[in-house]
């Protein structure tokens, strides 16, 4: 279900791994100590050090600003100190304190008994974190906290906190904006100690729990809006600590204590639960997952995940496009494991095979794949991001691993709908109706305001009834495909773009009415015709001898290369073509080719008007490269090419913009109306064909048609999957919302 997204190569095995949630960033750690801050959006390093012995790039910028600031005192830095065995790495700013905060206080509001007025305010950024992106690396002997803006660090000896071995970390919340920075250590003793980042010095301690080392830290805040510290050691017990009381400078004692794993926790991880409140979720060195109620504080269930090996990593995983699954942990194999209906079911079943992601002359080095850490984005769930033995693999999910799907228009007044999806070789109807027990003239009582809602009122469920029909009639292939619906409702087509081969349905009896070779296909929204470009079959290629020197090796090989041109001339010499479904289904031809430009169609854009994408010849540079997929080349210079009535002042217009390679046509005159845009990832035109969105990678672009084709503006929403329009509104989904 998941496909590479970015990979990074490196020479040791990385063990510790996080990433930021709002910018593309990724920390981690390697067996060799050498920590890296790596954006894997734009594939650049942006930090490098080694943690764990002394960085003599940092040494020698602390004793150059203690010379600049006149300080000639002969004392060791902190920096001169041995960092030691890397244990956790995470990022700190004001993001991940917003986001921290929002996730907790949204678990703890799904409780039927959460409290109406929790403390879900966010306090204003301290003055020591305002506008600075720390990277917080804990060390058995020191914490460093750099600064990713200043590149000036700070480094905390472990002499400050009691002399003890640091083998974890954790960040508190605060509760007013007078309050410094707090974050939590763990300790070889078993003691937990907090350091204020204002001062730099210790400020409480929570003793009295473990009685061996503490191997994981993490805060939440329950029903009742108190927020708590959870601690696993290497005793084996779960350990509850509050964390409200952050002015107090005692040493508090624990709250609850239970004994979860046998041999020590590993990690521990919050589960949201819709309706109910919080989960926790440890594994443990006995091979175990145990879920626990954060309510009662007993086990709520217990399965080993993958026999024979204990899991390192674990996280708590809601995509909307895989609801069944909850829970995704890691093993010391090649796979993402994923757990579905863990308080049910659970059963385990690998999520992704990592192996088949990465380049193949990368694993040829290597005997096997093995991951060591792996890590969910905690606001875009599609990301997975793992650490392994020859690099760091973020992975994403794959559109293609769901099944095709296209819905079929819904009469006037008739309440019940239909959608038409193929499964591997068969075609299968559904017919679903939404209802509401509570309301049942549904969208007719009006918009609530949420400020009349108290957090403990639930949402109102909708009651799907559905049913399934099976289609008698097959489809032809079993690879991945694309469904798509004519205007009318009346056809369906399907495109195998894999083999390539594409079939068109009539609806009423699933009767095939046109078929052929093609992987390009786009439908007119005004009437029952669409537009293809059909592709020859590539001949066989002839095997070649390598190093024969026989009269049969020079015949094959020149065979080789005759396909190949021939292939490619097919390729070249393809060409637009209109068909039209008549009243008795049958498909007639209404141009066979649209006169447009030299270059091979390589995409077609359904709509009012006809989208063709263009092959550009265009060499892009690196730098070009990078530009097409920031928001200061957008493609508004490409709307006033040459016989385009699309003007725009777009500042940014250059040769460095884009490639101009896509154009509109007219499906009664087949002629361009417009001069060449940047190639749309997709469109979508609304109800009435006045309007027309173009999504690129960064933002959308709104058109209009009518009195002439023109832009109308823009909006920043990026990585954007599909869009429908309602009423001349534009509703956009992305891999993680609605908006």
């Amino acid at each position: 279900m998941l496909r590479l997204r970015a990979f990074r190569p490196t020479s040791d095995k990385v063990v510790k791994i996080q990433l930021h949630p709002t910018h593309p960033w990724l920390v981690t750690a390697d067996a060799n100590d050498r920590v890296s801050v790596w954006d894997w959006e734009h594939r650049q390093v942006i930090y490098e050090l080694k943690a764990g012995g002394v960085d003599e790039r940092r040494l020698v910028g602390a004793k150059l600003e203690k010379l600049a600031e006149g300080d000639d005192s002969k004392g060791k830095p902190t920096e001169a100190i041995r960092g030691g065995s890397v244990k956790q790495v995470s990022f700190y700013d004001d993001d991940v304190r917003f986001w921290q905060h929002w996730r907790n206080c949204s678990a703890a509001a799904e409780a039927p008994t959460a409290v109406s007025q929790q403390s879900s305010t966010f306090i204003a950024p301290a003055p020591s974190t305002r506008g600075r992106h720390f990277v917080v690396i804990c060390c058995e002997n020191k914490v460093i906290f750099l600064d990713l803006v200043t590149m000036r660090g700070r480094d905390v000896p472990k002499q400050e906190l009691d002399n003890r071995s640091l083998l974890c970390m954790e960040f508190l919340s605060r509760t007013s904006s007078s309050d410094a920075p707090l974050v939590a250590f763990g300790s070889s003793d078993g003691v937990i100690r907090v350091l204020s980042m204002l001062t730099w010095k210790l400020v409480r301690r929570y003793t009295g729990g473990h009685k061996g080392a503490i191997a994981c830290l993490m805060t939440y805040m329950s029903a009742a809006g108190e927020v708590h510290l959870v601690s696993g050691g290497s005793d084996g017990l779960l350990i509850l600590w509050s964390a409200d009381h952050i002015h107090d400078s005692r040493e508090l004692v624990p709250k609850i204590s239970m004994k979860a794993h046998d041999g020590g926790v590993v990690a521990v991880e919050l589960s949201r639960v819709m309706g109910s409140a919080p989960q926790l979720i440890t594994i443990g060195a006995d091979k175990t997952l145990a879920i626990w109620d954060t309510v009662t504080f007993k086990e709520i269930r217990r399965i080993k995940p993958v026999p024979k090996l204990a899991c390192h990593s674990v996280a708590s995983w809601c995509h909307p496009r895989a609801p069944n699954l909850d829970i995704l942990t890691c093993v010391k194999d090649s796979h993402i494991w994923a757990i579905e209906h863990p308080t049910y079911s659970a059963l385990t079943r690998p999520l992704c095979e990592l192996s088949s992601l990465v380049p193949p002359q990368v694993l040829a080095l290597h005997k096997k794949l093995r991951v060591y850490c792996m890590v969910a984005h905690p606001l875009q769930p599609h990301l997975v991001a793992t650490g392994t033995n020859i690099g760091i693999i973020l992975s994403e999910f794959d559109p293609r691993a769901l099944p095709a799907i296209a819905p079929l228009p819904t009469p006037t007044g008739n309440k019940e709908h239909s959608a038409v999806y193929i499964v591997e070789r068969e075609l299968k109807l559904l017919n679903f109706q939404l209802s509401n027990t509570a309301n049942p003239s549904l969208g007719n009582a009006g918009v609530a305001s949420d400020a009349g809602r108290s957090m403990n009122n639930s949402i109102e469920q909708l009651i799907v009834k559905q049913t399934k029909k099976h289609i008698s009639t097959p489809a032809p292939h079993d690879s991945y495909s694309v469904l798509s619906v004519s205007s009318s409702g009346k056809y369906v087509a399907i495109v195998w773009p894999d083999i390539p081969s594409f079939a068109v349905y009539k609806a009423n009896d699933w009767s095939v009415v046109d078929s052929g070779t093609g992987k390009l296909f786009a439908w007119d929204t005004c009437r029952d015709r669409y537009a293809l470009v059909e592709s020859a079959l590539a001949p066989r290629m002839p095997l070649v001898v390598k190093g024969g020197s026989s009269k049969k090796a020079k015949e094959a090989a020149a065979a080789a290369a005759q396909a190949a041109a021939a292939a490619a001339s097919a390729a070249s010499a393809a060409t637009v073509q209109v068909r039209i479904l008549l009243d008795d289904g049958t498909a007639h031809v209404l141009q066979r080719s649209i006169d447009g430009r030299n270059e091979p169609v390589i995409g077609l854009h359904g709509g009012a008007l006809l989208g063709v994408t263009y092959r550009t010849s265009r060499r892009i540079s690196p730098l070009t490269a990078t530009a097409i997929s920031t928001v200061q080349s957008m493609p508004l210079s490409g709307f006033g090419g040459s016989g385009s009535s699309f003007a725009s002042d777009d500042p940014f217009s250059s040769k460095e913009g884009p490639p101009q390679n896509f154009q509109l046509y007219s499906w009664e005159t087949y002629q361009p109306v417009s001069g060449l845009l940047a190639q749309p990832e997709w469109t979508v035109w609304d109800q009435t064909v006045e309007y027309c969105a173009f999504a690129y990678q960064q933002y959308i672009v709104i058109s209009s048609l009518r009195p002439q084709f023109r832009y109308l503006g823009d909006v920043s929403i990026p990585f954007a999957t599909g869009a429908v329009w309602h009423r001349r509104q534009l509703f956009v989904s992305t891999p993680v919302c609605l908006c």
